[in-house]
């Protein structure tokens, strides 16, 4: 089976977290189904590729709430509209609670989901005034289940779900829609080298008795953006194989 076909020819989209892993891998779908796509990271990417093709990059702190300003501007004033914003950018800073300190705390905090804040803020005014809009926020399963060694991701993640379901109420009289993901593990460069035992404790716990790609939440990312989820907003999407289950 190959993946699902949509076509955003024309349309602005934004991807924060766009260097690398699934960030990377919906910046490049967008922009191969038609999108000019803005990719925003910390840290572009040093080398490019051919299917790097439509993206423009941005090196971006999603904690410089002032910057993020600025660039939703910039990115406006040159295209005229900006039609999705997808938040994806997240950092890890795994500690038992006990062990955490005020760093590992704010840093997960500040990046996951005041970032997310800052855009989805910046975003909404530009699509307030154009009465249409989608957001898809990536946040994850351990937000909607306990963890260890989470504290700090799995609360900014459950505040993404949060956040995402008040963002629908407020935004959705003025034809602009924000859904979440929720992926489960996810190869990704940020989990390939986690210890076989997590690898195959992950593994085990899903009905589908395998991890899944990056391709599986650009799939959803995309139906999610697009006319076909015309009447879905406030939603969450678990894609994790059966990990909840």
């Amino acid at each position: 089976m190959g993946t699902a076909s949509f076509c955003f020819s024309g349309e602005v989209a934004i991807v924060t977290g766009a260097a690398a892993g699934i960030g990377r891998e919906i910046a490049r779908r967008l922009a191969a189904a038609g999108a000019l796509v803005h990719g925003v990271d910390v840290n572009p990417p040093a080398a490019l590729r051919a299917e790097d093709v439509g993206i423009t990059w941005y090196q971006l702190d999603l904690r410089e709430s002032g910057a993020v300003e600025e660039l939703v501007a910039e990115i406006h004033s040159v295209n005229g509209h900006i039609d999705h914003l997808v938040n994806n950018a997240g950092i890890a800073r795994d500690r038992a609670l006990w062990k955490m300190d005020d760093c590992d705390w704010s840093a997960v905090l500040d990046v996951n989901l005041t970032g997310a804040f800052w855009m989805l803020r910046a975003v909404a005014g530009v699509m307030r005034a154009a009465g249409k809009g989608s957001v898809v926020q990536i946040a994850s399963i351990n937000g909607m289940r306990a963890k260890f060694g989470q504290a700090n991701y799995s609360a900014s993640k459950a505040g993404i779900l949060s956040l995402t379901r008040t963002a629908a109420r407020e935004l959705g009289p003025r034809g602009i829609r924000v859904n979440a993901i929720a992926p489960g593990m996810i190869e990704t460069p940020m989990t390939k080298d986690l210890p076989p035992a997590i690898r195959e404790r992950a593994i085990a716990e899903t009905c589908l008795a395998r991890i899944g790609g990056a391709d599986v939440i650009a799939d959803t990312v995309l139906f999610l953006l697009s006319d076909a989820a015309r009447h879905i907003t406030g939603t969450v999407v678990p894609v994790d194989g059966g990990q909840l289950v």
